[in-house]
């Protein structure tokens, strides 16, 4: 009785909360919101009896992922009233969207069947003798490991390109030449000198690092337009 209790309690908070992330006008009362909604789907998984995926969302999202966007949203200079200023404008096309994704999810739950096999896997979710942790391992990587690598690639190339769209080249940022620094000699960046006892480098006239020399038609450039000057 108390755990059927527990689980529509857990249940309508999470619902209540994942309503509240989307609907929410402040950016940091969603992302606190999803953090509520993180901690009642782990509770859900640990009164199905699975701790070790309620341990992992308790961790790596609520940990990870959720504080992150708390402090992204929070130290992003984001104008939330001019992005609320397109929503008329992009409402026909956000529609349309909305309803081709409605018509999608009915298909799916139009066309779900039972397995003949559920009854079965419910009363016996697992073999005797073998933990939560390693029956989700050998279910991950043994029957559906192609899928799960898959799921690897798609989140790779969504990272990818989220660097790809947010990356600016900034002209104070200083980028290296690396066909210029492997093709240099060792004469550019290095000189033998001998010096005695009790005299410094710049009375001889040595820097570091040391100067770069023009190029010698910088030099011819530079001496028509002092002669050229004089005339």
């Amino acid at each position: 009785m108390i755990p059927t209790i527990l689980f529509y309690l857990f249940a309508a908070v999470l619902v209540a909360s994942a309503a509240t992330v989307v609907s929410a006008r402040n950016p940091v009362h969603s992302v606190l919101f999803l953090i509520l909604a993180f901690f009642n789907a782990a509770a859900l998984f640990l009164i199905a009896g699975a701790e070790f995926l309620a341990m992992i969302l308790v961790i790596v999202y609520v940990g990870a992922v959720a504080v992150l966007f708390l402090f992204v949203v929070m130290m992003l200079d984001v104008n939330f009233a001019e992005l609320r200023g397109g929503f008329q404008r992009y409402l026909p096309v956000g529609g349309l969207v909305g309803i081709v994704l409605f018509v999608e999810l009915l298909s799916v739950i139009g066309g779900w069947k039972l397995a003949p096999q559920s009854g079965q896997l419910r009363f016996a979710p697992i073999k005797s003798g073998i933990s939560n942790t390693e029956a989700l391992g050998q279910l991950l990587y043994t029957d559906y490991v192609f899928l799960f690598q898959a799921a690897g690639l798609v989140l790779l190339v969504a990272m990818i390109g989220a660097i790809v769209l947010t990356l600016r080249d900034r002209k104070t940022s200083r980028h290296q030449n690396i066909r210029q620094q492997t093709e240099r000699a060792v004469g550019d960046t290095l000189e033998m000198v001998t010096m005695s006892l009790n005299t410094g480098t710049h009375d001889k006239g040595f820097y570091r690092p040391k100067p770069v020399q023009a190029p010698a038609e910088e030099h011819a450039d530079d001496g028509h337009g002092g002669h050229g000057h004089g005339h």
